[in-house]
């Protein structure tokens, strides 16, 4: 599958696309996005039709194109002779689980506007309160777009009919395009939406929150993990770096890259390796004269906080899994199991019914947020 040949009317073509093509610096991803398209000419009578789309919508379909990468290095089977949802997967041990791709889009995004490089954290505390209600109003969107889709279907029918979907977890992968700064949501959006948990302070968990209002003042319920609203739901992939960064950062063009990752470590790991001085918030420069920006605080039993970095390419190791979460709906009739998307890099989310609070399960140095910046214009 050669996803660049153009094969649409020129003044239909995505910008990025088009700086794809025109940008000799970015011709090294070209190989890269193909490659994550290995398999997927196997899907039934959909070939023209999903180039056609990559070169017109391009963010939505390079989601695809990301996952099918994605399940390929989790070793899952795809089946590419299922129509919909999206992808058919089984694993070694012959479970299935079907999921259905989707992303929160901006009716802009081909405008030139729609690509400024104004920074969110320049921006008011009242703008950013906007940012993130316009976030999680897309998510919340889409989501319940597409759990309609599963129970009532378009005009030929409902995903649940279908005899490979009965009984079987059905997973909503979804991944917001609605912004060029839509990564910068990190998490704080979907927690709203799945687990009804708001942004959390510099120390603490965050406060619930059940609703929001819509530009219509209509109230839309957040939480929607915490009740039975969703059950026919399994569980949601997500993730802000499954966009063109990821693609840039394989392809080895070299640029400057602002990456956070994750930290926690046991008590005698910490005065170990750190010591009590680094709690709090510092600043340090690599040998190679590098910043890195850290935070640490106590949570209990153990030491965790942050590392943000910002240095070359050169020293950026990423693969292809860092920063994909999944988020486990309690309440599904039919569950995702546990095991099912395991990988070192990515976080496995649930909610503590009895509790009522959020649960991460991610590794030490897992991926928060990366950002990428090229010479380009």
């Amino acid at each position: 599958m050669d996803l660049f040949k153009v094969c649409v009317k020129e003044k239909r073509l995505h910008p990025l696309f088009k700086s794809i093509l025109s940008e000799s610096a970015y011709a090294p991803t070209i190989k890269v996005i193909n490659q994550w398209a290995t398999g997927m000419a196997g899907r039934r009578g959909e070939l023209k039709k999903f180039v056609q789309e990559f070169q017109m919508s391009f963010n939505s379909t390079l989601w695809e194109l990301y996952l099918n990468q994605a399940f390929r290095d989790l070793q899952l089977t795809i089946d590419y002779s299922k129509e919909s949802p999206d992808f058919h997967l089984i694993d070694k041990a012959g479970r299935v689980v079907n999921v259905e791709a989707v992303t929160s889009n901006n009716k802009d995004h081909q405008s030139k506007e729609y690509y400024s490089t104004e920074s969110l954290q320049s921006s008011s505390d009242t703008e950013q309160k906007e940012f993130l209600d316009q976030s999680t109003l897309k998510l919340a969107g889409k989501l319940k777009d597409k759990l309609e889709l599963f129970v009532s279907g378009n005009k030929k029918f409902p995903y649940s009919s279908l005899p490979h979907v009965k009984g079987n977890p059905f997973v909503l992968a979804i991944a917001p395009f609605d912004g060029l700064l839509s990564f910068q949501q990190n998490n704080m959006a979907v927690n709203r939406v799945l687990y009804g948990i708001n942004p959390p302070p510099p120390s603490g968990n965050g406060d619930r929150i059940d609703h929001i209002l819509n530009q219509n003042r209509q109230r839309v319920e957040l939480g929607i993990f915490t009740n039975a609203s969703y059950k026919e739901v399994s569980a949601v992939i997500f993730s802000t770096t499954g966009t063109f960064g990821k693609a840039v950062v394989e392809a080895g063009i070299k640029n400057t890259i602002r990456a956070t990752r994750y930290r926690q470590m046991g008590v005698v790991e910490f005065m170990a390796k750190e010591g009590l001085e680094m709690l709090g918030a510092s600043h340090k420069k690599l040998p190679s004269g590098s910043d890195v920006y850290s935070i640490r605080f106590y949570d209990g039993n153990r030491f965790c906080g942050s590392d943000t970095y910002l240095y070359s390419s050169d020293e950026h190791e990423e693969s292809h899994l860092d920063r994909l979460h999944i988020y486990h709906n309690p309440y599904a009739t039919t569950p995702l199991p546990d095991d099912f998307f395991s990988a070192r890099e990515i976080t496995q989310n649930t909610y503590n019914v009895e509790g009522g609070y959020m649960i991460c399960n991610h590794n030490d140095g897992s991926l928060v947020s990366r950002q990428t910046y090229t010479s380009i214009a």
